[in-house]
């Protein structure tokens, strides 16, 4: 049973559904905007939340190697994400990102969103 288990499995493995949500967190922090299905802008918005409360501390040690572990092949991603991105949000409390409904797909009717930066 998945009783109050809160993460999607996406219908996909468990390491290809990391490396999905590492890449897709590495372009909205890149471009500042992700348009993909509403689950999977679900699963970005949470990673990518969690990013950036780890962020908000500052340029330390600690923080980049906890941010490294999480986004481990991109280090434009993640300079960008602590000089840029993170400061903006130091005294915001959390929801550092937003979900825009887009409605459905014409080739398979999936449920689209755009998920950016607030």
């Amino acid at each position: 049973m998945r009783h109050q288990n809160g993460r999607k499995k996406l219908n996909l493995k468990s390491s290809h559904r990391k490396a999905l949500l590492r890449n897709q967190t590495i372009h909205l922090i890149t471009y500042g905007h992700l348009t993909t299905t509403k689950t999977t802008v679900k699963e970005v918005q949470r990673f990518a939340e969690k990013l950036v409360t780890i962020a908000r501390v500052g340029n330390e040690f600690n923080a980049r190697r906890r941010a490294k572990a999480l986004l481990p092949y991109k280090d434009e991603a993640l300079v960008k994400l602590f000089k840029e991105i993170a400061p903006r949000y130091v005294q915001r409390p959390g929801g550092y990102t937003r979900v825009i409904s887009l409605g459905r797909r014409m080739s398979d009717t999936a449920n689209i969103a755009r998920l950016e930066w607030v």
